[in-house]
């Protein structure tokens, strides 16, 4: 199967499949990447409210040199603003200084207030107020969609929306394939954005013996395979995170993988599954969420 070079928004945009993660970047580290990708050749960087990296992430992109309209921008509203739709929206923009965002995305589902579960807001009114300001500001937020939602709010959520998300970003690498909402997504015109690609931060499948072989027969990293995974599943963008210059450079490269490459990763996650953004493991539950999973 063709690992994808761009995948198509059903707003009729385009977004580059590989794109720079920033989550978990330092600030002054962030700045760097942000530069060093672009200038390097990457076209779509990541980032979200909640990372605290977004005026270092904006900086970066001005210092590139590259013009904004030729970079793809997704940032997140934040769990505290849910019902703060417009002012986290202004704040944003501001600290990226930037005109516009390609992708607004929701984070979560999960209105927080003082660190503790907002029971007076339901985040189907985030996410109609996120819809008044595309549909009235159009040419300030070229597209909205969602993050972290599972199918089950996925069904919540469309037969109530006016617009069609554009993009729900989730985890997806061979030991969290999430086949579900994978195939639930494609049938609907959503498409994926697969974070932590290569299983988290110290990349413990890059280890995997059925990818350490897969990168040897392509003669490429066991990275590359991982982000290839993503890039070779339909309707599916992914944005592995560095702030190292030759992680970065790599990341880049994607494969061409075979559908019996393409089945023995999806096999992997048979033998010892993990998910790294894990709401019950990241104490959702004890903030009195519905189960987010």
């Amino acid at each position: 199967m063709p690992a994808s070079i761009i995948v198509n928004l059903n707003t009729g945009a385009t977004m580059p499949t590989v794109g720079l993660g920033t989550w978990k970047a330092e600030p002054n580290k962030a700045e760097h990447a942000v530069e060093f990708a672009i200038k390097n050749g990457y076209r779509h960087i990541d980032t979200a409210a909640q990372y605290g990296n977004e005026a270092d992430v904006g900086k970066g992109i001005k210092n590139s040199g590259v013009p904004r309209e030729q970079i793809f921008l997704t940032t997140k509203l934040d769990n505290p603003d849910h019902g703060n739709e417009v002012e986290a929206l202004e704040t944003s923009l501001k600290k990226l200084d930037t005109p516009y965002i390609d992708l607004w995305l929701m984070h979560w589902p999960a209105p927080l207030k003082d660190g503790k579960v907002d029971e007076s807001r339901d985040w189907l009114d985030t996410w109609k107020a996120m819809e008044d300001i595309f549909l009235a500001h159009p040419e300030r937020v070229k597209a909205i969609g969602v993050s972290n939602f599972s199918v089950k709010y996925l069904e919540r959520l469309l037969p109530v929306a006016r617009i069609v998300p554009a993009v729900n970003q989730i985890e997806i690498h061979p030991s969290c394939p999430q086949a579900d909402i994978v195939g639930f997504c494609q049938a609907r015109g959503i498409i994926l954005t697969a974070y932590s690609p290569q299983g988290s931060d110290d990349s413990p499948l890059r280890e995997n013996d059925v990818v350490k072989r897969i990168s040897h027969n392509h003669y490429v990293q066991p990275a590359n395979i991982l982000i290839s995974f993503a890039a070779n599943i339909s309707g599916t963008a992914v944005i592995p995170k560095s702030v190292h210059e030759s992680r970065i450079v790599n990341n880049l490269k994607t494969v061409d993988l075979s559908g019996a490459e393409i089945q023995a990763l999806f096999e992997i996650h048979k033998t010892g599954s993990f998910r790294v953004a894990n709401p019950v493991k990241m104490g959702w539950g004890s903030l009195g969420f519905p189960d987010l999973e």
